[in-house]
């Protein structure tokens, strides 16, 4: 019996309701250790070139790992992979909670997910067995609802749900998955694929936890980590959240505000993680087995923004993208649209993002009152921003223009492209390239848009030289340069973010520098469960395996060096607070992209895989796909 894994896939073909299980070999395992490079290895295999995001044939996988399940923090992680419908290239997106260690305890590391339901189903996994069920009912019902009425059905308030909301089923691009009501699958719109196979949910249910090979090396390192997280660099996530950065990003000029023209926002402080603990908090929540709960759990009960706390709490993305994005301070009303993305399935960066490039529109003229139906979209206007995401899940009025998000939307107006801030037609999170270069670089060329959880922060070099030596980083470089080394160090962290989403645990928990676990900590952990004799250097290979494989994905669905590239407002100075003045050149991330290219082993002319480099990492098979 394998250590870690059951050794089982679950395919199922919702063209004619049904499906078999695949038994991959060890070695399989190992090589892809799960998560987005099992994903991307099924997505590669089965979705044929060009195909459209909401044609049948675009498979979806929702892949585990050899890890997911057992009793350590950071390890119930869930991937989901499909082409993308905001961008059209790849898409990728990482979520938490209960959901995916109970679908590893109901039998399988993965499902895979092809064609089209006739009629709305969902899909019941319990101890191994599978069933589709009818989900008429449940179609138009929001998540907190689904999970109501499925455990109602199946008699079991243990179930684990993963569903696709309202917004999903109206093909929001940049709808989520979303499972306990208030967790998501949020970047690159995935909820809108699961929406469009008219499969409204999986619920998961079991007690066939993976067997560890070294039980009690994981408990005492389990026990190191509770141990030590009052004393690691990442308590403060418990006590305030991510949303403890956010007074921190202002005071680097690094808080996007009024659609990225400046760097600083004026009230922070009223949307900041201390705020939120003092006022509206109600618990922290956590993921299953984790002792850091950084989870937000707020409730309003009084005025026009009443919080339920099913949907959970805003995140520092969230406080920024509806907050100092739109210029808007009002904690209650961020947390009212928090909770209608939670309630109806969508990403609050890209929602909140494409309110405030339409904010930012209608204060320049160049939308009006006729193009939103009457609704004034200003800047600081909370109840419109509120109004709009409400809309926008359900593709009401100029909701349906904006449930494209902006760079659509803005192809679809004929106007505002000058003002989109996107990469690959995805919105840009909350942390600014122009505090810390490299994410300009990476912004530019990850695969599924700009993301701010693929490689780690420029800050992170010189603060944490004793864990940068173990991923063989030892030439430390400060934020504000970009150059050869500082390259080699993004590709490099690039590589092992890579690889936690592949091994599929939390990057919070586990990471080169400031998390509660460093890489060789990682690596004993993957060793602890499975038995296997691993080396960091073994897991860095899965994490470059999979990046190559999203480019080489890529590539196949014409996206090269061409489409990596930063929106042009990007390269306009930021107005106040520290960052006045400041701006990206493109002269610099051009000469990066050559630098990342020539590293990364890929041609600089198109920034593809070569079929050397696919071959390095046993990639042979992708070469003959591309």
């Amino acid at each position: 019996m394998p250590n870690g894994y059951h050794g089982k896939i679950l395919h199922v073909n919702l063209n004619d309701l049904s499906w078999e299980v695949e038994t991959p070999p060890e070695e399989f395992y190992r090589k892809y250790m799960g998560g987005s490079a099992l994903g991307m290895y099924y997505v590669l295999k089965n979705t044929p070139p060009s195909v459209g995001p909401f044609d049948p044939e675009n498979t979806l996988a929702l892949t585990l790992s050899v890890v997911t399940g057992v009793a350590i923090s950071g390890q119930s992680r869930l991937t989901a992979s499909a082409k993308s419908p905001l961008t059209g290239a790849i898409g990728d997106s990482q979520s938490g909670g209960f959901f995916p260690a109970e679908m590893k305890f109901s039998g399988f590391d993965g499902v895979i997910l092809y064609g089209k339901a006739e009629k709305p189903v969902y899909l019941w996994i319990k101890e191994g067995e599978v069933e589709l069920r009818p989900a008429d009912h449940l179609w138009g019902k929001d998540t907190a609802e689904v999970e109501t009425l499925i455990k109602d059905e199946l008699d079991d308030k243990r179930i684990q749900i993963l569903q696709t909301g309202i917004a999903g089923e109206n093909l929001v691009r940049f709808a989520a998955l979303i499972s306990m009501a208030n967790r998501a699958n949020g970047r690159t719109g995935l909820g809108a694929v699961m929406g469009s196979k008219n499969l409204k949910a999986i619920a998961v249910r079991g007690k066939m936890r993976p067997t560890v090979a070294d039980k009690a090396g994981l408990n005492d390192l389990a026990r190191w980590g509770a141990k030590n997280f009052p004393d690691s660099d990442v308590f403060g996530l418990g006590v305030y959240g991510t949303a403890e950065v956010t007074s921190w990003q202002d005071e680097t000029g690094g808080l996007p505000t009024r659609n990225w023209t400046s760097g600083t926002f004026e009230g922070a402080e009223a949307i900041d993680g201390k705020t939120m603990s003092d006022t509206i908090l109600k618990e922290r929540d956590t993921c299953y087995a984790c002792t850091v709960k950084c989870k937000r759990v707020v409730e309003i009960t009084e005025g026009d923004y009443k919080v339920d706390p099913v949907h959970g709490g805003p995140e520092y993305e969230t406080l920024a993208t509806f907050g100092s994005y739109s210029g808007i301070d009002n904690l209650l009303a961020v947390s009212l649209a928090n909770q209608y993305c939670n309630q109806y399935g969508m990403d609050t960066i890209s929602c909140g993002a494409t309110i405030a490039w339409a904010m930012d529109c209608f204060e320049q003229g160049i939308l009006t009152k006729d193009d939103t139906g009457g609704i004034e979209l200003r800047f600081g206007d909370a109840k419109a921003m509120t109004e709009m995401t409400e809309m926008i899940a359900k593709r009401q009025g100029f909701g349906d223009v904006l449930a494209e998000g902006s760079a659509l939307a803005a192809q679809k107006l004929g106007k505002g492209q000058e003002l989109v801030v996107t990469a690959k037609g995805m919105e840009l999170p909350a942390h600014m390239p122009e505090v810390k270069r490299s994410l300009g670089l990476i912004y530019a060329v990850n695969p599924f848009g700009a993301d701010h959880q693929s490689h780690e922060h420029d800050p992170s070099y010189e603060d944490y030289p004793e864990r940068m030596k173990e991923i063989g980083l030892i030439d430390s470089q400060t934020a504000d340069n970009l150059n050869q080394e500082k390259v080699h160090y993004a590709l490099t962290t690039q590589y092992l973010y890579s690889t936690m989403d592949s091994i599929n645990v939390c990057q919070f928990v586990f990471g080169p520098a400031w998390q509660l676990y460093g890489s060789e900590q990682l690596r004993q952990v993957v060793e602890l469960v499975t038995g296997w004799d691993v080396s960091v250097e073994e897991l860095l290979e899965v994490g470059a395996r999979r990046l190559n494989m999203l480019r080489a994905y890529n590539a196949r669905e014409g996206f090269g060096r061409d489409q990596d590239k930063l929106s042009p407002k990007l390269f306009h100075p930021r107005v106040g607070g520290a960052t006045d003045g400041v701006a990206l050149t493109e002269k610099e991330i051009e000469d990066a992209k050559d630098m990342y290219y020539g590293q990364a082993g890929w041609d600089v002319s198109t920034g593809t895989p070569t079929k050397a480099r696919l071959a390095e990492l046993g990639l042979e098979w992708v070469a003959d796909l591309m």
